[in-house]
């Protein structure tokens, strides 16, 4: 990938927590054993297949099998290409949002109001 910055894009399917998270744990590497992402997150097998299978559906992330060492088969999940972009293009619009809101409290423009 080039040293450009990518377009920001707020993207509500990747914003939700979870997939938020597991686009996170899944953009620096080409992937990772579903036990594994379930760990990171702290959550249910139920609750990971669900809020992956939004991903999938939008074309952010698939699956593929390999067996493991006991030869039982592990399921690992990855980003696609086009899912490695959306992640990027949505933390981009969020560090914009960061930004102007960081700006907003420096200038003194956020008052509390009663």
């Amino acid at each position: 990938m080039s040293g450009r910055r990518p377009t920001p894009r707020f993207d509500e399917v990747i914003h939700a927590p979870h997939r938020l998270r597991i686009c996170a744990l899944l953009a620096p590497v080409d992937s990772m054993e579903f036990g594994a992402v379930r760990d990171e997150l702290g959550v249910a097998d139920s609750v990971l297949s669900k809020q992956f299978k939004v991903l999938v559906d939008a074309g952010f992330a698939g699956t593929s099998k390999a067996p493991g060492h006991t030869g039982r088969a592990r399921t690992w999940l990855s980003l696609t290409g086009e899912g490695r972009r959306a992640f990027a293009a949505h933390l981009e619009a969020l560090r914009e949002l960061a930004a102007a809101a960081e700006g907003a409290a420096g200038d003194g423009a956020a008052s509390a109001r009663p």
